[in-house]
């Protein structure tokens, strides 16, 4: 019988403030666990707008931290009623002055299990987030959860392939990427960059992009949340690119050794001659 994890993803759109952003989400969580899914992943920043797309110090109050603030505490308890993990990106406060683009991880009973810290961080036109963000200091953790062990890559991250080969090395059988991605400059890698990180490193990825047009900005978010299998395709159909959805998909895990056997990418690594991609 084949070992199937039932997993779901959330797009949202901009409601127009963080306290009905959270109760939709909530929402969602206990929509998605009815459905039977054990694990749910939300969008970047899931409680607020894309800030981003503009330099103001006030949005430094979306802030809190992390796993001590609100947001995860309720979500903690709201993970542990459904018995679902639920992976949260939040802005998180380290101290005064000092914030990070962050994904908390909570297990099904309740339980923190420790949080990502989004590393790569641009600073372009509508996505000023050196202003808002410290690149992560925890390196590419992975989470021994319910469902297995899962990692978070958020966003601009993925244009990088070396975090997403360190959570594969790690372990990690499924990869969520919360983003916040709009039309233009990068919309033709959405379907091209975490297809070929599922490929390349055999394992599940969820896409996730919130969706329409927010105030701060012209940038029209165009969702296409889906989940990529370990050989590059989509199960099942992407997410609607103008509308909020609450994307479930079945996910068979035993497709993993079974593609880990054909294409022992792993095992024909070769370490001994990546030096000089780490050089300063």
């Amino acid at each position: 019988m084949s070992n199937m994890v039932r997993a779901a993803l959330a797009q949202q759109r901009w409601t127009g403030d963080k306290e009905s952003m959270t109760e939709a989400a909530v929402h969602l969580i206990g929509t998605a666990a009815s459905q039977g899914a054990r694990v749910i992943c939300l969008q970047e920043l899931f409680y607020g707008p894309y800030f981003c797309q503009v330099q103001d110090s006030d949005y430094y109050s979306y802030t809190e931290p992390v796993p001590d603030g609100p947001t995860t505490r309720l979500l903690q308890e709201v993970a542990e009623r459904h018995g679902i993990v639920v992976v949260a990106p939040v802005y998180e406060e380290e101290q005064s002055g000092v914030y990070y683009n962050t994904a908390a991880v909570i297990d099904a009973d309740g339980t923190y299990l420790g949080k990502y810290r989004k590393n790569h961080i641009p600073q372009v036109k509508g996505f000023w987030e050196k202003f808002y963000f410290r690149p992560g200091n925890l390196g590419y953790p992975v989470f021994d959860t319910a469902v297995g062990r899962i990692g978070v890559y958020i966003c601009y991250d993925r244009h990088f392939p070396e975090g997403w080969r360190a959570l594969g090395l790690a372990g990690a059988k499924i990869v969520f990427n919360p983003s916040a991605t709009s039309r233009g400059l990068s919309q033709y890698l959405w379907r091209l960059e975490q297809p070929a990180a599922a490929v390349a490193n055999e394992y599940y990825v969820g896409a996730i992009n919130r969706v329409g047009v927010e105030p701060l900005g012209d940038n029209e978010f165009y969702g296409q949340t889906y989940f990529a299998d370990p050989r590059g395709q989509l199960v099942g159909d992407a997410a609607s690119d103008t509308e909020e959805e609450l994307l479930v998909r079945d996910l068979d895990m035993d497709a993993l050794d079974e593609v880990r056997n054909l294409w022992a990418f792993y095992r024909d690594r070769r370490p001994d001659s990546y030096g000089p991609l780490v050089a300063p």
